[in-house]
């Protein structure tokens, strides 16, 4: 069971994480591309918001995310997604617009369907080891495992509406 978020360095240039998620994977591949369910749950730990959560969901498109908080200030990412295969594969690049790592990464997400849940599995690679290092030190992997919980608390909560 990977009911808290996984983490590995499957290669020197990348990072990626696994989580088990107890909901069918088109509505999860909905959380990871819907604007107003994004805001809801990758938000990192405490105190942050997304004002600003723009997708143009096709290949080409665009997304931009702005995160905010009231002690830490802005930050923002944008990415282009340059494959899209739902509800089981998104591939975009990924970018902050105040870069705290060198270039640009690739982020390859794959939904894993197993019976009502599904295995979200994202790989990040990186333009260098030196990047992905620098990744590894932050605060990353505490953000990423509270906006998963996030994620999961997300899921639970629509599929309890959608039973109603």
């Amino acid at each position: 069971m990977i009911e808290t978020l996984q983490m590995t360095t499957p290669s020197d240039r990348e990072i990626a994480w696994t989580r088990k998620l107890n909901a069918p994977r088109e509505m999860v591949f909905d959380t990871l591309t819907r604007p107003e369910l994004i805001q809801r749950w990758l938000l990192g730990p405490d105190g942050w918001s997304m004002p600003v959560c723009e997708v143009d969901l096709r290949v080409g498109g665009q997304f931009r995310y702005v995160w905010q908080h009231k002690d830490n200030g802005k930050m923002a990412m944008r990415g282009v997604y340059k494959e899209i295969v739902r509800p089981e594969k998104l591939v975009h690049t990924e970018i902050f617009e105040e870069s705290w790592y060198p270039g640009e990464a690739i982020a390859t997400t794959i939904l894993k369907a197993e019976g009502d849940q599904t295995i979200l599995t994202t790989r990040m690679l990186y333009e260098t080891r030196e990047a992905r290092d620098g990744v590894m030190k932050s605060n990353m992997e505490k953000g990423m495992a509270v906006s998963y919980k996030n994620l999961a608390d997300l899921l639970s909560e629509i599929a309890a509406g959608a039973n109603k």
